[in-house]
């Protein structure tokens, strides 16, 4: 079976302390960080071994995990895999970029969020240059705050053309139709972002064909559904897959409502749902990318 596979491990240190990140970060422990070495290892090993299925693997840390080498040569070892169809993992970039040579650019790919104050435009330009020269998918996101608009425009002007920018809306934050439009003119899909989605009794491939696991081997449907399924380990999880409706309200983090079957973004991302890549590039405003 097609199974898209969502990973969150203990980790939560970051190298970054955004104000507005809804993550709850700490700095970890020698012994927290060898926790979710450990974790991490043990999912690697199941993946490896779940020949089975025709795997999407996508990487979804409290905290940075690039800067850790287990998550590098996790994502390296796993492109390799002839059953693994994608892996991918949200990141800052703030990792040097030289490890990806070592990996399957058909299978890896990086989404990327872009956090003005936290790191030099310059800095996070010329990596996004190198994943480009690699060949390597990704694509490119800010949080849309009001203070981050010039940041933003400046990064579409001068990304390459066929990198996606898309924009999240603040948590929180509710967007007159004039902060909206200024908005979409950078990303045409941000009205999916800009309020969150009716779900409640509203059929979603998670829980069928897309699960979420943490770091000791808990299935759940996906990361804001706290029922569990099973365990991915001893396979208990398998039993419960099968179509259901959202139990919850409403759904406002791209991660779950993408999978959301009342939307169409099944089609507007085909073959680039984990890391956030258009089928094909929505056209911006003329002078956005001037």
């Amino acid at each position: 079976m097609d199974l898209t596979v969502l990973y969150r491990g203990p980790l939560a240190s970051c190298d970054y302390d955004c104000p507005y990140c809804p993550f709850a970060k700490r700095r970890d422990t020698p012994a927290q960080l060898r926790a979710d070495r450990a974790a991490l290892d043990r999912f690697t090993g199941w993946a490896a071994d779940a020949s089975q299925d025709r795997l999407s693997l996508l990487f979804t840390p409290w905290g940075e995990g690039l800067v850790r080498s287990w998550y590098r040569r996790a994502l390296t070892d796993l492109s390799h895999l002839p059953h693994v169809a994608r892996v991918a993992i949200q990141t800052n970039l703030s990792c040097r970029t030289e490890w990806t040579a070592d990996a399957d650019p058909a299978k890896l790919a990086l989404w990327c969020t872009y956090h003005p104050g936290q790191t030099p435009y310059d800095r996070f330009l010329g990596k996004c240059r190198e994943l480009a020269a690699r060949g390597i998918r990704f694509s490119v996101g800010v949080v849309g705050l009001p203070g981050h608009l010039p940041h933003a425009r400046r990064l579409r002007a001068a990304l390459p053309p066929h990198v996606y920018l898309w924009v999240n809306a603040a948590e929180g934050h509710v967007y007159t139709d004039a902060e909206a439009a200024r908005w979409t003119e950078l990303d045409p899909l941000f009205p999916y972002s800009r309020a969150p989605h009716r779900s409640a009794g509203l059929p979603c491939r998670t829980g069928e064909s897309v699960v979420s696991v943490d770091g000791g081997g808990t299935v759940r449907r996906c990361h804001f559904v706290r029922a569990e399924l099973g365990n991915l380990y001893d396979g208990s999880y398998r039993r419960a897959l099968g179509p259901r409706a959202c139990p919850l309200a409403v759904c406002d983090c791209h991660i779950g409502y993408v999978h959301l079957e009342s939307l169409p973004l099944y089609d507007v991302f085909a073959g680039g749902v984990l890391e956030r890549i258009p089928a094909r590039l929505p056209p911006v405003s003329a002078g956005v990318r001037a």
